[in-house]
């Protein structure tokens, strides 16, 4: 069975996110005096083939330890997308 997912990365709070700094910091200027708390990630969409949700779940924290994520210094979380129940769209 085909699992859908959305895996997002971001740092963990407490780690410097200069990306996002620079972005909050050029909002003012545009207008935008009422955003904070920029923080910048990653989202990779995937999927994977497994009998079960949980097992998609294990696999994908696998892939995440392994290559996607630094888990000293950045967090993840993955959401699996559901599909409308009867929709069988091919690929």
């Amino acid at each position: 069975m085909r699992h859908e997912a959305l895996v997002e990365v971001r740092t963990r709070a407490g780690i410097a996110d200069p990306e996002g700094a620079t972005i909050e910091a050029a909002l003012p200027a545009l207008g935008f005096t009422d955003v904070n708390g920029v923080r910048v990630g990653k989202a990779i969409r995937l999927s994977v083939e497994a009998p079960d949700e949980d097992s998609a779940r294990r696999r994908i924290e696998e892939l995440c330890s392994a290559m996607l994520a630094n888990p000293v210094m950045e967090e993840v979380s993955v959401t699996f997308e559901r599909s409308p129940a009867g929709a069988g769209g091919s690929r």
